[in-house]
């Protein structure tokens, strides 16, 4: 069973994840649309990590080299940020709330912690809802090499043994 330190470095490395990968990349996205939710999601998950950061203090623990790896091949592949928006959303975000609510079931004792977990639960459903709301109006992508890429973003994680969370230790 992982400490709650370890949960806490855990969560903290996956946020900043997303903040380092979609902050970087994400400016450079050809939809400006999409760049601006992009940004905003990335400084969402920044503003999360910092709170994090003032948890767990000055470790630096490596995230799931997968996590980088998925949501970086999003960009590259579809500049457009369209694959990067549906990996927030559909496949990563979810995983990151599973996490969530798996460290808070398993952290004992930590109020402090807990309350990171919860307010870390309703960032990340409000980034989703974000990105739900910026694409509502677009049409459906029916180009089968971009539906296969993306179902790829989701085997990818599955293969890794991220079929339902990002852990919450490993």
């Amino acid at each position: 069973m992982p400490t709650n330190r370890e949960i806490a470095e855990h969560v903290m490395s996956c946020y900043e994840a997303l903040y380092r990968v979609v902050g970087e990349r994400g400016r450079t996205l050809t939809n400006d649309a999409f760049v601006i939710r992009a940004h905003e999601s990335a400084r969402s998950f920044g503003a999360l990590a910092l709170e994090m950061r003032s948890y767990v203090g000055d470790a630096h623990p490596p995230p799931p080299p997968v996590l980088e790896a998925v949501l970086a091949h999003s960009i590259d592949h579809d500049p457009t940020g369209a694959m990067a928006l549906y990996a927030l959303s559909m496949v990563v975000g979810p995983r990151l709330l599973i996490s969530l609510l798996d460290a808070r079931s398993v952290t004992e004792g930590d109020d402090t912690l807990r309350a990171l977990l919860d307010h870390g639960s309703r960032v990340t459903v409000g980034v989703i809802r974000s990105i739900g709301e910026a694409v509502q109006d677009r049409d459906a992508i029916d180009d089968p090499s971009w539906q296969a890429a993306a179902r790829d973003l989701t085997v990818t994680l599955d293969e890794a043994g991220y079929a339902e969370s990002l852990g919450i230790s490993r």
